[in-house]
């Protein structure tokens, strides 16, 4: 190391923790950090930490292949050469270069029939959290409900945006009418409009939860009678067994769900490749049109008979963010996607069933370390998901960041405090395992670890 590198915090500008965004401070987006640093520290400790897809199903040469269909259907379609050049060597359009092959997946796999121009392709589900919290919080009185535990993702955007969040508490089975009601009243006593809910019904991260067909429907009938917009994201269902349950999208008739979807479990996570289905109407405060009031809530018509949708809106924000979604990225995903003929669900239908295995493993293997009168004893017990990457684990200790510490130190096993992910407080005896990243060797002998983990943490002094 040379004097200047070995210097660099000794002279020259300094700032101030205090004088940067609070964000920066905020627990939140400390913790995939400290979990990164957990890991490097103890390399030999079994992970049931990262939700990653597993590795086994990536083929490097596929990307090639992917790429290759894509330039081939371009020009299938009249594209030159020179406009197939433009497609992968510049700039392309803010909302996206293939929305038109989002929307027939959309269609043929998911039921969701919406045209391209209510599709914005973003960089990862995380831009499309960004952008949707962006465009619909326009004030203070603004309210932003989230399902409790949830997704660190759209906390730590809501962060960095300076929105507070609601939590809306969840029952073991996930959502729960009578809570997300009471929230609404409570928040509008306070004086604050509820703007939309934010969920994940198919197999949720942290909880595994997923959302019945009635209470689907009963999620939408209040929806419309409260005046609230849906926030779906469900990047597990086709990587789950089994058919999956419709989405709240496809059973969307009165447009209150803005549906965020990602590549990153059903292609591959180093594509970066999200999308947001956004087509709701955006109506001016004082519509005309060449002076004439627009009648009802008929969108403003704009250049060239153009209708604004909320993806426009989405669009408008996304080029000051990242201009527009890398060319390449969206290429490969659009080849599996052409090769798949737009059916991604069977593209994945092996790994549903790796996963599968993995839980219903993780699960078996649990119940052998910790059957039921010991689970009694200790105060233990687990939910049993019926597909995706998680499940929660109760525990009769305090499983924070020093307990994970002490897991990963001394039993060789990491795992995720749950507290991570309840924006209100909550979860503290609680923990998270994914299983899509472990082999069913380390399974069996990380599940061992865990179980003597727990025992050990049980009978310690408080």
């Amino acid at each position: 190391m040379d004097g200047q590198s070995a210097d660099v915090f000794g002279r020259g500008a300094r700032l101030r923790k205090g004088e940067l965004h609070s964000s920066v401070s905020d627990p939140v987006l400390d913790t995939m950090t400290f979990l990164n640093e957990v890991t490097l520290r103890y390399p030999d400790a079994i992970s049931f930490a990262p939700g990653r897809p597993y590795d086994g199903f990536f083929d490097t040469e596929q990307i090639f292949g992917y790429l290759r269909g894509y330039l081939d259907h371009e020009a299938a379609r009249g594209s030159s050469p020179e406009r197939v050049r433009t497609l992968m060597y510049q700039y392309g359009p803010v909302a996206g270069q293939i929305r038109d092959i989002v929307a027939d997946w959309l269609r043929v796999d998911e039921n969701i029939d919406v045209p391209p121009e209510s599709v914005v392709v973003t960089v990862g589900a995380q831009e499309a959290m960004l952008l949707v919290l962006r465009a619909l919080v326009c004030g203070p009185e603004d309210a932003i409900l989230v399902a409790s535990p949830c997704f660190m993702g759209i906390t730590g955007a809501a962060r960095l945006l300076d929105i507070p969040v609601t939590p809306v508490p969840e029952g073991a089975d996930g959502y729960r009418r009578e809570a997300l009601e009471e929230v609404i009243e409570q928040e509008r006593a306070r004086g604050r409009r509820p703007r939309a809910f934010y969920v994940i019904p198919d197999h949720s991260n942290p909880s595994g939860a997923t959302m019945g067909l009635r209470d689907r429907t009963e999620l939408l009938e209040l929806a419309a009678r409260h005046d609230l917009l849906i926030v779906e994201d469900s990047p597990y269902r086709l990587v789950s067994p089994g058919p999956p349950l419709p989405t709240l999208k496809s059973l969307d008739r009165a447009r209150r769900v803005v549906h965020i979807g990602s590549f990153a479990k059903t292609v591959f996570p180093g594509a970066r490749l999200g999308f947001v289905v956004a087509d709701q109407p955006v109506v001016e405060d004082h519509p005309a049109v060449d002076g004439e009031p627009v009648v009802g809530d008929q969108p403003v018509v704009g250049g060239a008979g153009r209708r604004t949708l909320l993806a426009d809106e989405l669009a408008k924000i996304k080029s000051m963010v990242t201009v527009n979604t890398p060319s390449l990225s969206q290429a490969v995903v659009a080849g599996a996607l052409l090769a798949a003929r737009g059916r991604l669900s069977e593209l994945n239908a092996k790994a549903a069933v790796h996963y599968d295995d993995a839980l219903r493993h993780t699960l078996q293997e649990l119940e052998a370390r910790l059957p039921a009168d010991r689970r009694a004893a200790l105060g233990v017990r687990w939910n049993e998901p019926s597909g995706g990457f998680f499940l929660g684990v109760r525990v009769p200790f305090r499983a924070d960041n020093a307990a994970l510490v002490r897991s990963a130190e001394e039993f060789g096993v990491i795992w995720t405090p749950m507290s991570y992910f309840y924006p209100g407080g909550g979860g503290d005896q609680e923990l998270r395992l994914s299983i899509s990243y472990v082999t069913p060797s380390e399974i069996t002998e990380g599940t061992a670890r865990l179980a003597r983990f727990i025992e050990a943490a049980s009978s310690a002094p408080s």
